[in-house]
């Protein structure tokens, strides 16, 4: 029996070389790139993330803040008051003194500091990575540096519109906490009780608001940090061409002689800021007495740091129109001979 291997019919074979020939050709071809042929696309990059959260337009832009932040730092008493007042905690405050309704604020341990309200701690900060930090008033100044550790909101002040400044920063401190409902019970409630008081200022005599530091005083009119007074709660102003500046105008008691005042609000900026007060002391003089406001009895010592230090926020607002409410619920005086 013949072992040699079987033949290949001729045909075949010349088929098979050929489909080798064919396959060699095109591999060569996919190995080889030509100047005009596209390159193997890159798998792309993923998208930056977004950060997640609302955005709140504010004092000085916009800003995107997680949904109900936890780890917040507040700059300012004002957004403090506010923040109690609607239930709200925070997790560090700066400064260190906390007067009236925020003197639990002053529980260091608590409540730990982050600097004062013209220095923050920058170091503390980037260290305690807050979810939230809330500038106004005296800090406002240092929103530009506090952003860029995290999300900041400026709380803003408007003398010139005091109660809508306040109204509108309430209503965003309201969003920001999920508190809207808290919110709206409080702002209809001052507003409320607001229209009351209009009722009774507007027939009761001009007022005139004096602040006192340091043995000088200084005189506030409608447009003023104090002119809520007159805008907000309907005192007639006794003085209305004084000009509306941040730390009023300079008088002396022959000012409100001759002003004469049937109402005379005061604010001890001395005892405001822990450093004992002699309003009291600086007002009992000739000149004064003869004032229909000393004659009647209607010289009102304004709460000092709630108006001074606290002023703007719904809490403090409220204490301040309680206040002017109760001295104006008194019996009527017999007008000054």
């Amino acid at each position: 029996m013949s072992t040699s291997p079987r033949r290949v019919p001729p045909l075949l074979a010349a088929a098979c070389g050929v489909a080798v020939v064919a396959l060699a050709v095109l591999g060569l071809r996919a190995s080889r790139a030509t100047p005009d042929a596209p390159e193997a696309a890159t798998p792309a990059a993923p998208a930056p993330a977004v950060a997640a959260g609302r955005t709140f337009t504010h004092g000085q832009g916009s800003t995107v803040v997680a949904e109900h932040p936890k780890q917040v730092v507040v700059f300012d008493l004002a957004a403090l008051d506010t923040l109690d007042a609607l239930g709200v905690d925070v997790q560090g405050v700066a400064g260190e003194y906390f007067p009236g309704q925020l003197a639990k604020y002053a529980d260091v341990k608590k409540y730990p500091r982050y600097g004062t309200l013209f220095e923050p701690d920058y170091e503390a900060l980037h260290a305690a990575r807050p979810d939230l930090i809330i500038t106004g008033g005296r800090s406002s100044a240092r929103y530009s540096k506090l952003k860029d550790i995290a999300p900041t909101i400026d709380q803003p002040t408007d003398d010139a519109h005091y109660l809508a400044t306040m109204t509108a920063n309430t209503e965003r401190l309201a969003a920001v906490f999920g508190k809207e409902e808290k919110g709206r019970a409080l702002l209809a409630d001052l507003r409320q009780s607001i229209e009351a008081l209009k009722k009774t200022t507007a027939t009761r005599g001009r007022g005139l608001v004096v602040l006192t530091t340091g043995g000088r005083m200084t005189a506030y009119g409608p447009g003023s940090r104090f002119g809520v007074l007159h805008e907000g709660f309907g005192i007639p102003p006794a003085a209305p061409a004084l000009k509306a500046s941040l730390h009023g105008e300079a008088i002396g008691s022959e000012f409100i002689l001759e002003t004469n005042p049937d109402w005379l609000f005061v604010i001890d900026r001395d005892a405001a800021i822990g450093e004992g007060g002699g309003a009291q002391r600086l007002l009992d003089n000739e000149l004064v007495h003869q004032t229909a406001a000393w004659k009647r009895g209607q010289v009102v010592y304004l709460e000092p740091a709630n108006t001074y230090l606290i002023g703007g926020g719904i809490h403090s607002v409220r204490r301040l129109m309680e206040q002017i409410s109760d001295v104006y619920a008194q019996p009527r005086q017999p007008p000054a001979p």
